[in-house]
């Protein structure tokens, strides 16, 4: 565990670790939940496929492409949990494939055509 007062900065990074130079590495999707094995009932989205959901999260510029750095601040799940967990998914792609999905940035929904 590591141990954090409320409010307080916490900051991350994701390294891959690879022989391939030519590889990068995308935060698509955090979430926290007070439970290590259930992060479906009680949840808290800090980015969602690309998309920043709370307000304090923010990404920071890394000298390789194959870090990612991020950073929120520190929140619980009312009192009765004593523990926040995160998971997060990344996304590994070539270096300079703008069409990868570490180049599309924030992805919503699709809308569907009213008229099918």
């Amino acid at each position: 565990p590591y141990y954090v007062d409320m409010n307080q900065n916490l900051f991350l990074q994701a390294s891959l670790h690879s022989s391939d130079q030519n590889l990068m590495v995308f935060v698509d999707t955090c979430v926290a939940s007070p439970d290590p094995s259930d992060f479906r009932t009680l949840n808290y989205e800090l980015i969602t496929r690309g998309c920043v959901k709370d307000p304090t999260y923010s990404s920071y510029y890394s000298p390789r492409s194959s870090v990612a750095r991020f950073a929120f601040k520190a929140f619980s799940f009312v009192k009765r949990y004593p523990s926040v967990y995160l998971q997060c998914e990344l996304v590994v792609c070539r270096y300079h494939d703008f069409s990868s999905r570490c180049y599309q940035g924030c992805v919503g929904r699709f809308k569907r055509d009213s008229g099918s």
